[in-house]
């Protein structure tokens, strides 16, 4: 039997069925799980719009990092100071909220959002947001180089959710700000301005031992298949509530299977030292 492709009528009759009509949502997706999608990431794209919601993507770029200088090198910081270095060819490069670059494992969906007319992105050379719909300007507007999950803490604000699109957790980005309300400090990364002058920035931990939190997340979450594309949704304020508890009961349990994970090691930790981040 041939699977019919997904159109944008069942993307919003999916967004009914789960109650998220005119919502902002941070949504993270693999347009292959669907099996097929009749316009592409534009199908997703117009059929959420079409239900009245902003939608709300991850468009990191770490094309834009340079190394960190010598005298800034923070113990606990997620970072191999002798092996992490970005290639000297990037560090002229400079990053501002018109381009499109995009790191390629975003996938399809972020990628076609940041180049759609009228799209609104952050301000931030690593990890970016970048939202399209009626709520755009005010998810996005707070977010600086050192306060990176701003639009997030917006998204919570608004009583907006976020929805798994044939993905797992590890994709789920509102996990870092979970980190970062439970008392971890971020991670810190560099890169040049338009004038060629160094700027700090705030990035995430690892997110590969995330999918540890189902159990936690479970008694919050909507599901709905799409296609062959099996949908996990979660209000945002409450997800951000019960994560951040259970990081400060259990800081292991975002752990990956690595033991030798720097980015992990350092974020059970506490994050980097010498610094102090001010909570949106």
């Amino acid at each position: 039997m041939v699977q019919q492709s997904v159109t944008k009528q069942q993307i919003s009759e999916a967004i009914r069925a789960l109650d998220l009509s005119d919502r902002p949502l941070c949504v993270h997706s693999s347009l292959r799980s669907f099996g097929g999608l009749e316009e592409g990431p534009q199908t997703v794209i117009d059929g959420l719009l079409a239900e009245g919601c902003t939608i709300i993507v991850p468009s990191f770029t770490s094309e834009f990092e340079v190394p960190p200088p010598v005298d800034r090198r923070i113990p606990h910081n997620g970072y191999d100071y002798d092996a992490d270095l970005p290639p000297r060819t990037m560090i002229l490069r400079w990053y501002a909220p018109e381009s499109q670059a995009i790191d390629s494992d975003m996938g399809a969906l972020p990628a076609a959002i940041v180049a759609t007319a009228g799209r609104v992105r952050g301000n931030h050379p690593d990890d970016s947001f970048c939202a399209i719909g009626p709520l755009a300007p005010d998810l996005i507007q707070g977010q600086q180089p050192t306060s990176v999950y701003a639009p997030l803490a917006a998204l919570a604000k608004m009583g907006g959710w976020v929805v798994l699109m044939g993905v797992a957790l590890d994709r789920l980005t509102l996990i870092h700000y979970a980190e970062e309300r439970a008392g971890r400090r971020l991670f810190r990364r560099w890169s040049r301005d338009r004038d060629g002058l160094l700027i700090e920035s705030q990035i995430g931990s690892c997110s590969s031992g995330f999918e540890r939190l189902r159990d936690v997340l479970a008694p919050i979450e909507r599901t709905i298949e799409v296609g062959t594309s099996r949908w996990r949704a979660y209000p945002a304020a409450e997800l951000v509530e019960l994560a951040a508890y259970a990081i400060l009961e259990n800081p292991a349990i975002t752990h990956c299977d690595d033991p030798n994970c720097l980015r992990c090691n350092d974020a059970v930790l506490g994050g980097p030292l010498g610094v102090q981040d001010a909570l949106p």
